[in-house]
């Protein structure tokens, strides 16, 4: 696994990954320090193309990755996080509607247990994700950080917009 540092307009991100794909992108968090493990190797090249994007990102040039992710989750994350994907750049939907994408209309608190085990923030956009009454709800992240990603995006927090598949 390679792993670097990236500076962000929402502070430093940790990115890892390994031949795979991308398996890690978190946010620093005070409550929560990073831990990077022994075996772990700094990146040298191996990383770049993903910090480029992201770049582009946050200077308004880019709306979809192109990265191949490699995150390691449960067959329910998994699934709850492929449909965090299909949420456009500027679009928001609420925990029960992306429950409804995945089959499983009634399991929306363990949505938003999935949403918030993401381990690929931004790319894979769990911040795109509202209560249902358009209010911002958790993000592992802090909601400071996440309205910050929902403005750039232009999204209206005000007004649900509908998970387009």
């Amino acid at each position: 696994m390679h792993y670097r540092y990236h500076d962000s307009p929402v502070g430093p991100l940790l990115l890892a990954a390994d031949e795979n794909g991308l398996q890690l992108l978190l946010m620093e968090l005070d409550s929560r320090p990073w831990r990077i493990e022994e075996s772990w190797q700094p990146a040298s090249r191996e990383l770049d193309a993903v910090c480029r994007q992201l770049d582009e990102y946050f200077a308004g040039k880019r709306r979809r990755f192109e990265v191949r992710l490699a995150p390691r989750g449960t067959a329910f994350q998994q699934a709850v996080w492929q449909a965090l994907q299909a949420i456009p750049y500027g679009r928001t939907c609420s925990y029960s509607e992306l429950a409804g994408v995945i089959g499983r209309p009634h399991a929306v608190r363990a949505v938003g247990t999935a949403n918030g085990a993401n381990p690929i923030s931004i790319i894979v956009p769990c911040h795109r994700v509202i209560g249902r009454n358009g209010s911002l709800t958790g993000y592992a992240g802090g909601l400071p950080r996440k309205q910050q990603l929902l403005e750039l995006e232009g999204a209206l927090l005000s007004q649900q917009t509908q998970l387009a598949l």
